[in-house]
Formats: structure tokens, C-alpha cells, sequence
């Protein structure tokens, strides 16, 4: 199987954009897929939500990014089998602003991935940051997929709007291959204004629509601080099953 390379991105927070990276990459891990997590957001909450402390590290993503390591030096395992991290810290705002002078630099974060061994994983995953710069715009180049976790909310359309003029950008000048797919996010089935926005998007943009539907779960809020993803700190729940289907939704589309 050749290697997936995803990026999920929105340029509104708040929209389980971590937490999809983090729960789909375990999930297909379940399955038996080998699968590498990368952490582009100065924030560094991909990196929070697997246990590690991004103020103890001493070589991130950002040595990549720069040519000083390569990706698999600067990996981790997590506590998932077959799940590995590219870890970040807040060192990334800086690398931000060194790559943007250098020449072709959107292109370094894909450079570094076809240097990796081929198949050395299955899946990877790339976290990408809310804003767009010079890290969204090499996972943006690096991906086969976007995917553009949102919730269905009135402001959810301008957001998106912004993403997909984004990705024609990107199509246009760096990735003609880039495709991607829509997730809904934190659905709220009692919220009527939910159901109606649901609606809409789905008469609008149905085969841009993932089918599953990631549901507002308190136990999604709760996995990060135990450095766990919801398949081990919560798997019976309805959000983990959720991310089962999620995944099962990805390979079966020829992902």
C-alpha cells in the first residue's frame, strides 16, 4: 500500500481539528495500519494530547522543516502501537518565519517525507495551524488530502469558504493533485439550527462530504489531558466508533 499523506486543516478554531488528527491516525492504527502523526502547530496540542511536553524536547518538526535531521530521527512513538509522532513546540513560530525567506520553501515539509523510506508508514497525518503561513503551506503541498473538519454553525461557511480558495491556491501553484473532503465536527442532533445547516451542506456539497459525523462527546474533551486518544481512553464511546467509521470511511474510498 502506498503511503496516504493528509492534512487537516481549517482556518477557524475550536473545530476538533487536533482531536481528528489525533483519534482518525489511532483509529486507523487499530486497524492495522502503520501510521506517523505530525505535529505543524506552534501550539503544539497535537503533541500535549499524546503525553509529551513540547518544552522538554530537544529536536521537533522544526529540524526537519530546516534540513538539520530528518523526519524519522526527530520521531516518537506513542503509547499506541503502530502510531508515531513528529512532535512540536512553540519554536515552529519561529521556523515560520525563517522558511519565508528561503527559495521554493513550500516544499521542504515534502522533501523531507520522500527522503523517508517508501512505506515506512501507511498513513501520515499532518496537524496543520489555524493560520495561513509558511508551515500550512507545506503540509498543504506535502498532502494527497485535506481534510476540513468543521461544525455546523452560521459562521462554518465563511471559514470554509476561506480553506477552499486556499486549497485552489495551493492546486494552482504547488499541489494540482491535492483533493479534499469535508468532516463534520461537535454535531449537535438537538440544535436545530445543526440540523438545518447539516441540511444545507449536504444538498450543496454532498460528494465533498465525509458520511460520518463526529458528534459532540465530553469524553473527546477529556482524552487530551490523559495523553490518550479516545480508542484507549474512552473506546466504547460513541465519538470512538465514530472515528472507527471515520476511518473504515478513508480506506474504503482508496485512502
Amino acid at each position: 500500500m502506498a503511503t496516504t499523506t493528509i492534512a487537516i486543516k481549517n482556518q477557524k478554531g475550536g473545530v476538533a481539528k487536533t482531536t481528528t488528527c489525533l483519534s482518525l491516525g489511532a483509529c486507523l492504527a487499530e486497524q492495522g495500519y502503520t501510521v506517523l502523526l505530525i505535529d505543524l502547530d506552534p501550539q503544539a496540542h497535537l503533541t500535549l494530547s499524546v503525553g509529551i511536553k513540547p518544552e522538554k524536547l530537544h529536536r521537533t518538526v522544526g529540524d526537519a522543516l530546516l534540513a538539520s535531521a530528518s523526519l524519522v530521527s526527530v520521531s516518537r512513538e506513542t503509547g499506541v502501537f503502530d502510531l508515531d509522532i513528529v512532535p512540536a513546540n512553540e519554536e515552529l513560530a519561529l521556523i515560520d518565519k525563517l522558511l519565508y525567506g528561503q527559495n521554493r520553501y513550500e516544499f521542504n515539509l515534502k522533501q523531507s517525507l520522500a527522503a523517508m523510506r517508501d512505506h515506512f508508514y501507511e498513513f501520515i497525518l499532518i496537524d496543520c495551524p489555524p493560520s495561513v503561513n509558511t508551515l500550512t503551506l507545506n503540509a498543504l503541498t506535502a498532502a494527497d488530502l485535506l481534510i476540513v473538519p468543521f461544525q455546523c454553525e452560521y459562521y462554518a461557511t465563511h471559514s470554509l469558504q476561506r480553506v477552499l480558495r486556499l486549497l485552489k491556491l495551493v492546486q494552482t501553484k504547488t499541489n494540482p493533485q491535492l483533493t479534499y473532503k469535508l468532516l463534520v465536527t461537535m454535531y449537535d442532533r438537538r440544535n436545530k439550527i445543526c440540523q438545518l445547516i447539516l441540511e444545507r451542506m449536504q444538498q450543496a456539497m454532498q460528494p465533498c462530504l465525509f458520511e460520518t459525523i463526529i458528534e459532540i462527546d465530553t469524553k473527546l474533551r477529556e482524552s487530551p489531558a490523559f495523553g490518550q486518544p479516545i480508542t484507549v481512553y474512552a473506546p466504547d464511546t460513541r465519538a470512538a466508533q465514530q472515528y472507527r467509521s471515520l476511518a473504515q470511511e478513508l480506506i474504503a474510498n482508496g485512502r
